[in-house]
């Protein structure tokens, strides 16, 4: 039997051999988020409480636990259609419920935090093109919304992980891209980088790198002071030494 894909990103869905589970065949928006927050958590157990202050944003109806039970019930039904024990697929006990997927279960949030570092370390070990595969895969995956329409303090968080695996996935990517000489495409991705997070230094770092590499020292340092006046401006702080640095040195060279 082929192995389960659990998709978290984009659409919500589960699959397996030619059996697929599409996110309409959830318990509408409560099962798709019940689903979602299992199964990303799927190491440990998770108390009833916690998943209706999710569900119900801190407010939950009088006849909640009923309400939540429905939904569990349903997903494990939902659950049955590729080929698993629906009972045994998402446990209940002490208050908590737990889904528990077979060995070697592949999970496209996971999976895109593993391809993100597996990229890093690639890079660090001087094997770019195998670097540069695993950023394609880190930052297809990330760069979809996750549960789209639901709000909530653990939704955050969780699009928060994926922004950062995003990032690290781009930055990844164009120091591959650098090394080869391709720095226009290393400036479009830092772009990309800093509309995610206008204050990672890092990327104005690549942006400023990717600049020089086309001999335009005049970007390079605008990419500097843009970096500059948003933090002093923003935060009251300072570029980093680091940055100071690549600053000083690009500055020498006009």
């Amino acid at each position: 039997m082929k192995t389960l894909r659990v998709y978290l990103a984009g659409k919500v869905c589960v699959e397996r051999d030619d059996r697929l589970v599409p996110e309409r065949r959830l318990p509408g928006g409560q099962g798709r988020l019940v689903f979602a927050y299992l199964a990303a958590e799927h190491e440990r157990a998770v108390h009833r409480d916690e998943l209706a202050d999710e569900l119900w944003h801190g407010e939950p109806p009088r006849a909640w636990e009923a309400a939540l039970r429905v939904v569990v019930s349903k997903l494990r039904a939902v659950l049955e259609e590729v080929g698993l024990d629906g009972s045994t697929a998402v446990t209940s006990a002490l208050g908590c419920y737990q889904i528990r997927f077979p060995a070697g279960t592949w999970i496209d949030v996971e999976a895109a935090a593993d391809a993100a570092h597996l990229a890093e370390r690639a890079l660090r070990a001087g094997r770019p093109d195998e670097a540069n595969g695993w950023t394609l895969v880190a930052s297809s995956i990330a760069r979809r919304p996750f549960l789209a329409g639901q709000e909530g303090a653990w939704v955050t968080r969780k699009r928060e992980e994926l922004r950062r695996v995003r990032l690290r996935a781009l930055e990844c990517r164009a120091e591959v891209l650098l090394g080869e000489g391709d720095h226009a495409l290393a400036e479009q991705d830092m772009e990309e980088v800093l509309s995610l997070d206008p204050f990672r230094e890092s990327g104005y770092r690549l942006l400023m790198r990717a600049h020089r590499q086309a001999g335009n020292l005049a970007e390079a340092l605008r990419a500097f002071e843009r970096c500059r006046v948003l933090l002093a401006d923003q935060l009251g702080t300072s570029p980093s030494t680091v940055t100071q640095d690549l600053y000083l040195e690009i500055l020498r060279s006009t």
